[in-house]
């Protein structure tokens, strides 16, 4: 189990016995907050541990907590969770700075390319050497994986905090006003196939199971708030 805490007084990413809770292994972290979730994908050849932020980029070795690989470039605070498409990894964030770059998951180093795009919060997406991405301010964005080069840029309305799922080649998205929009994960251009306003606040990120998309809906009478849990898919 992997866990990480980055924090002002000091953090840390650890590596835990799933069955004991004990530490496995353990890595100091720089005294800077940060917010993303470490993740385990196979790139370059090999399970690498990645977790982005504190000014940096970091490849661990999941099992042994070595360190494989690390650079400089990430901005200080991030959020999203890292992506990639087997060869490059890709990483975001927003604060103090705005960026979005693909790094080769080789050990090299290597920028392969760079913007200063907004997506702090969302997580982005990668679907058949297309980067997918809906920004903080409603702005969704498609980038060609290898080159970084923008496909189409075009809004959907809204505030995002939630991250966005994909379910073949469709994306969900829901803002932070209660719309859920859903749209093709096409390079050529921006296609709503439906957009539902579903209630009065989205925070939560959509869950798939199989073919079936859950969704955490806020809804407020007055100062009282309760919620609501929606399935999208098929009808039995």
């Amino acid at each position: 189990v992997i866990v990480s805490a980055d924090n002002k007084a000091g953090g840390a990413v650890c590596g835990l016995d799933r069955q004991t809770g004990a530490v496995v292994w353990r890595n100091q972290r720089a005294q800077l907050p940060n917010y993303p979730s470490p993740i385990i994908l196979k790139a370059a050849g090999r399970d690498q541990l990645f977790l982005q932020g504190t000014e940096k980029v970091s490849s661990f070795d999941p099992l042994t907590g070595k360190t494989l690989w690390e650079i400089e470039g990430a901005t200080t605070e991030c959020v999203t969770s890292t992506v990639t498409d087997g060869e490059r990894i890709f990483t975001s964030g927003g604060y103090p700075k705005n960026h979005v770059a693909a790094v080769a998951a080789d050990g090299s180093g290597k920028v392969v390319w760079e913007t200063n795009d907004r997506v702090y919060v969302p997580s982005m997406l990668i679907k058949e050497g297309n980067l997918f991405a809906v920004m903080d301010g409603g702005i969704a964005i498609c980038w060609d994986s290898a080159t970084g080069k923008e496909r189409w840029k075009a809004r959907l309305g809204g505030n995002f905090t939630s991250s966005p799922v994909m379910v073949g080649d469709r994306i969900y998205a829901a803002n932070e006003s209660g719309t859920l929009y859903v749209f093709k994960a096409d390079p050529n251009g921006l296609e709503v196939l439906a957009e539902n306003h579903l209630g009065n606040e989205i925070f939560s990120t959509p869950a798939i199971c199989g073919d079936e998309v859950f969704l955490r809906v806020a809804f407020y009478e007055g100062e009282k708030r309760s919620e609501k849990l929606f399935c999208f898919g098929k009808a039995p």
